[in-house]
């Protein structure tokens, strides 16, 4: 029986080690973290015959080695032991990888980017779904890959997807993008291109890359033209893309795309007639910001690419209703709208989170600080908060960043606890529209990952609101 060694217990690494053991492998799974719940899934998956290794990193000195690696989206690339398992001539993958192995039959469209994946990805679901394909989301959001994998094996009564696949609709990361070589989506989406993750990918160019690789791969590509990397390097790079902007035909890059025009989304057409197609109402969205018309015009570009018809796009997007964590309206107490934007990990995403919500706001930021350009962030602060309150392990940092630019109405409160209560009152004091959570960091000071840090959130205001 050959072997396979999985690192990562997350959904990830869990789904990865079913899916090989119902392929016939013998597999191991590996973390280097124990805690009470990793013990308890260690035995649910001992039952399966799956041996879990708790407080383990791999070892490849002895004789017994695996015949193939799978590592789960959020182990790096280039640890040691990998660069040596590549060396030694062990197959060596990810998760995602794994999943298009069974999965390459069924048409992907898969969507990365620095921002917007997300929302990108969940409307582009939420489009299919509504046209009656089966289009479960993967990948960073919804299921694992390797779940939607075992959905469609023999055996599948305790995986939630029933029945054969339509489509997949894949949000991909920059790292599990490096670990899936042959993965060739019918449909890749390239939402933004800013600097992030440096201090795992080093530069800019190898960062870009390594996104530019699932692209290049995919046999329909689709832009982000309004972004600003993108579009310098436009159609020198990528010549036969179609592309979007909200600002007009006129901003549109090259002769085929999406474009917003008078309220409406616009497709191209050379059937001779020179008319391009009205494809729905911009107002049908219900999100604010800019940069959500941008995620519109890709979910319907991929929606249109795939076949889709005006009708379903139409009564998707109207009934859309956002993504957790990403803009999302809590509460409102006493005029003042509490709003979730745990999922702004970076300085980029956290400034659209400031423009897109009304002014004067209540900022709270701060967690793990990533590397990157916070000038434009800081200017946003400037104009738009009239207070900010800083959680976490870059709360000094960010301080003295203040400070620097002449912003002085900060407070560090350390915890969301402290700064839900005091942002209530402050909130109160300037008369602020909204109480903003955008933290432009990490979570992992703090948190297990953004979405525990929202749920965080979300349950102090609501319980501010109940007891006021």
């Amino acid at each position: 029986m050959p072997k396979a060694h999985v690192i990562g217990l997350g959904k990830s690494g869990v789904a990865a080690a079913r899916l090989l053991k119902r392929q016939g492998w013998e597999v191991v799974l590996s973390d280097r973290n124990t805690s009470s719940n990793l013990r308890t899934q260690q035995q649910e998956l001992a039952a399966e015959q799956i041996t879990v290794e708790l407080g383990y990193t791999l070892d490849l000195t002895g004789s017994d080695l695996p015949q193939l690696i799978v590592v789960s989206p959020g182990v790096p690339w280039d640890i040691p032991v990998l660069v040596q398992a590549r060396d030694l001539g062990i197959e060596t993958i990810g998760e995602m990888e794994l999943a298009w192995r069974y999965l390459r039959s069924i048409p992907w469209v898969a969507i990365t980017g620095t921002n917007g994946k997300t929302t990108t990805t969940s409307l582009i679901a939420s489009i299919f779904q509504t046209a009656g394909l089966n289009a479960p989301a993967c990948g960073n959001i919804g299921y694992a890959a390797c779940e939607v994998a075992l959905s469609q094996s023999e055996g599948r009564e305790e995986t939630p997807i029933q029945n054969s696949l339509d489509w997949v609709i894949a949000e991909i990361s920059s790292y599990q993008i490096e670990s899936s070589t042959t993965l060739k989506p019918r449909i890749g989406v390239w939402t933004t291109f800013t600097p992030d993750h440096l201090s795992r990918h080093k530069t800019l160019e190898n960062y870009y890359n390594i996104k530019a690789c699932l692209l290049r791969q995919s046999e329909m590509q689709i832009f982000n033209g309004d972004d600003a990397y993108l579009r310098k390097v436009g159609l020198s790079d990528w010549p036969d893309a179609y592309w979007t902007s909200v600002q007009g035909k006129d901003f549109l890059i090259g002769e085929k795309g999406f474009y917003i025009q008078d309220g409406w989304v616009f497709q191209t057409h050379h059937d001779g007639s020179g008319q391009d197609e009205p494809i729905v109402e911009v107002s049908a969205l219900r999100m604010v910001g800019e940069h959500n018309q941008q995620n519109l015009l890709m979910a319907v570009a991929a929606a249109r690419l795939a076949g889709i018809d005006k009708d379903a796009i139409a009564r998707a997007i109207s009934e859309f209703p956002g993504v957790p964590h990403r803009l999302e309206h809590i509460c409102t107490w006493e005029g003042i709208d509490f709003i979730n934007d745990s999922k702004a990990t970076n300085y980029d995403a956290a400034e659209v989170g400031l423009a897109s919500v009304q002014s004067p706001v209540i900022l709270i930021a701060g967690g793990e600080a990533k590397a990157g350009d916070d000038t434009a962030w800081l200017a946003k602060i400037k104009a738009k908060a009239a207070a900010v309150l800083l959680i976490g392990a870059a709360a000094n940092a960010f301080a003295q960043r203040l400070q620097e630019v002449g912003y002085t109405n900060y407070e560090i409160v350390e915890t969301m606890d402290k700064a839900v209560a005091r942002s209530a009152e402050l909130a109160k004091q300037y008369q602020a529209a909204v109480v903003l959570l955008s933290p432009a960091c990490a979570s992992f000071d703090q948190y297990p990952n953004f979405e525990v840090r929202g749920e965080h959130f979300r349950q102090l205001c609501l319980e501010w609101v109940e007891n006021r």
